[in-house]
């Protein structure tokens, strides 16, 4: 046999062992991708089932709440007997706890519902300057200052308005909520590239790392009462859009949570 066969089957010899690695690699890489659609599947008929139950628990809850204000009605005069006084505290305490009940429910329709985004051009400098004005009262009120750094060019992306004011203020509310004593609450937008980026700022007692790892977590909160729904619906509220969020927190310091939106 001349050297150049002897070259050719020591050749196929070394490639058999590599082919049937590379076929190996492709039936595992099938096998993780057909796992994968399947979790996918159950996620999306949990997702489903979870709603729809969600949707049934609303209808007698309205039912609860309309019956338990009819009953406070019907009470005697609470003033001046204090057994009807009592039975009012226990009416507001329910009613307090069953509007809870329904906040919750809420959020969780419009984190685990479908979104459907409806676009148009918007200015982000607009948006940002109508979000100082709305919640300037509420920041007054908890002695929080509202500064707000316009871009010096203006930043059109094409935006759901309603849903983007819905993740600002919940960005803002978090950032009041990190305040007790009062602080500042800073609002940048800019343009870089091809992105529209956009800081809520705050000077409060920052973040942990550990809790900077589970803020975006659903149903995760720091805060006594809290659903921990509000960053979650925020995040993908911002990932529908195709942008990105992140957080950066220095304790004592203060927290930054940016926003990049696509211009197109």
């Amino acid at each position: 046999m001349g050297q150049f066969a002897w070259g050719v089957l020591l050749g196929c010899l070394v490639s058999v062992p590599a082919a049937a690695a590379v076929v190996a690699a492709a039936y595992r890489r099938i096998d993780r991708l057909q796992r994968q659609a399947r979790q996918a599947e159950r996620l999306a008929e949990l997702g489903t089932l979870t709603g729809g139950l969600a949707h049934e628990i609303k209808n007698p809850l309205s039912t609860i709440q309309l019956n338990l204000q009819l009953l406070r009605e019907d009470v005697p005069d609470p003033e001046h007997d204090p057994a009807s006084a009592r039975i009012v505290n226990r009416l507001t305490t329910v009613q307090k706890e069953a509007s809870r009940l329904r906040d919750i429910l809420d959020d969780f329709l419009r984190f685990a519902g479908k979104m459907e985004l409806h676009r148009s051009p918007v200015d982000v400098n607009t948006v940002l300057e109508e979000m100082v004005d709305f919640f300037f009262p509420q920041a007054q009120l908890n002695r929080v200052q509202l500064r707000l750094k316009r871009s010096p060019e203006p930043i059109t992306a094409p935006l759901d308005e309603r849903l983007i004011k819905q993740a600002l203020l919940n960005l803002m509310l978090n950032a009041l909520q990190a305040m007790p004593e009062g602080g500042e609450i800073i609002l940048t937008a800019r343009r870089d590239a091809d992105r529209a980026v956009i800081d809520v700022i705050d000077t409060g007692k920052g973040m942990e790392p550990e809790v900077l790892e589970k803020v975006f977590q659903a149903y995760y909160s720091t805060k006594k009462g809290g659903h921990g729904l509000g960053l979650a619906i925020t995040k993908r509220i911002i990932e529908e859009h195709g942008g990105t969020i992140s957080v950066m927190s220095e304790l004592g310091k203060g927290t930054d949570f940016r926003v990049e939106l696509p211009l197109a």
